[in-house]
């Protein structure tokens, strides 16, 4: 959940710390796990400037994810009180030739994009991604954990034509959601499971971009699609003659909006590929990276509280407001909503934990140090948290079918809090008080 919104100094954190990864040795001082195996955990010591610029983003990112959830308890509020018709009034909002929900969704929901495309380019470039020693454990928990949720939704949900295109809901993780979880249990947390957890959460938004693109697009619209085609390669242009001014990338960006929304791809994905044009450092020269100029995290730092304190709350008060008095005992036990909950909530943890402990068995990857099986269980369970991002999926898959959505959307609400509470209560019992990192 997605969320997933990663510091802008994370990099230099990982760059300037060297990358080295610490060699476990047994009780006799003999060398243990080979140090090639691969560590969440940077190396020790870490420089004063990288270590405040990670805590200065966990500290944004697990306030974002309180006012997140403070935003979507505000729409229940509303949605399901006299101020019900207020709620509804303020979502239909004419502006201009659309709604506001419809300005929030696939207008300011593609800067939400952009700034996640923004991420996984650095974290590919320079970052958590960039080497295989660091993308083996995320990446393949990642999958693991898109994977099982949609085969437990898929085999609720077969015999219905109309629900399966909701296979993609509870596939996606709110990362600023669960980092606002993790921040009730303070300083308990190792720094390794946050590390962890805003990996997979960035794997996992670039797997929702590829399901977005591939299974959520209709009514394709060939000459949009070229102009689209013309403009992104008018941005690579730029890119390759190593302009590092934003203007130019931002203006085209807007251009290959409009151009996307008339397709018939979903609009936000043009916020993804502005993202990857936009120049980070130049690895051809001489210049450290750690403090070499780059408009890819200038652009980045810009965007991320815009994000994180405007565009996302203000999607989950939109979108969120669901009017609970309409459904019985029985809509809860559908297979739609049930689906989504036992693909977030069962078989999240199920993948993920499931794929770390396979590559430990093979010797092929690790825990992050000062996490156990334990915790590795508890970060499972807080991916199941998908919120944001399967929230939108929900509303591309079930356009049209209000009876749909609406049981996706209270599936995702209800799975989230309880992926939320049961994540929270598991970490707060097997946690040591103290910190482990």
């Amino acid at each position: 959940m997605p969320g997933t919104l990663i510091a802008v100094d994370v990099v230099r954190m990982t760059i300037l710390c060297g990358g080295v990864l610490p060699v476990e040795t047994n009780s006799s001082g003999n060398a243990g796990t080979p140090s090639i195996l691969p560590t969440m955990t940077p190396a020790i010591p870490i420089l004063a400037r990288a270590q405040h610029a990670l805590t200065e983003f966990f500290r944004l990112e697990a306030a974002a994810g309180i006012v997140l959830m403070l935003a979507a308890a505000l729409a229940l509020v509303c949605a399901n009180s006299s101020l019900a018709e207020t709620y509804q009034a303020f979502r239909h909002l004419a502006l201009g030739s659309q709604l506001l929900e419809w300005w929030v969704n696939d207008g300011l929901m593609a800067v939400f994009f952009l700034l996640v495309s923004l991420e996984i380019k650095r974290e590919v470039v320079s970052g958590q991604l960039s080497s295989r020693s660091q993308l083996v454990l995320p990446v393949v928990c990642a999958a693991a954990g898109v994977a099982l949720p949609a085969l437990l939704y898929a085999a609720l949900n077969h015999a219905d034509a109309g629900a399966m295109r909701g296979w993609a809901v509870p596939t996606a993780t709110d990362i600023a959601f669960a980092l606002g979880v993790l921040a009730l249990l303070g300083a308990r947390v190792p720094l390794g499971m946050k590390l962890l957890l805003s990996t997979i959460a960035v794997t996992d938004d670039l797997i929702a971009i590829l399901i977005i693109a591939v299974f959520y697009s209709q009514g394709l619209q060939w000459p949009m699609l070229a102009g689209a085609a013309l403009v992104t390669v008018a941005m690579w242009l730029l890119n390759q003659r190593k302009v590092t001014r934003l203007a130019p990338y931002l203006v085209l960006g807007a251009v290959l909006w409009f151009l996307v929304l008339k397709s018939g791809v979903h609009a936000t994905l043009a916020g993804v590929v502005t993202g990857l044009m936009i120049p980070h450092v130049d690895k051809a020269n001489a210049i450290d990276d750690a403090v070499e100029y780059s408009p890819l995290e200038t652009l980045e730092h810009a965007l991320h509280p815009w994000v994180a304190f405007v565009i996302l709350p203000l999607f989950a008060f939109v979108n969120a407001g669901l009017a609970l008095g309409k459904f019985t005992a029985e809509d809860l036990h559908a297979p739609l909503p049930l689906g989504i909950a036992l693909g977030l909530v069962l078989g999240k943890p199920l993948g993920i934990v499931g794929a770390a402990l396979l590559l430990r068995a093979l010797k092929i990857a690790r825990f992050p140090e000062g996490m156990d099986l334990r915790a590795m269980l508890g970060l499972g369970l807080l991916c199941g948290i998908g919120f944001t991002m399967s929230l939108f999926i929900a509303g591309l898959a079930f356009a049209g079918q209000p009876l749909h959505y609406n049981e996706s959307v209270l599936g995702v609400l209800g799975a989230s809090v309880l992926a939320a509470l049961l994540g929270c209560a598991w970490l707060w019992g097997v946690l040591p008080r103290k910190a482990a990192g």
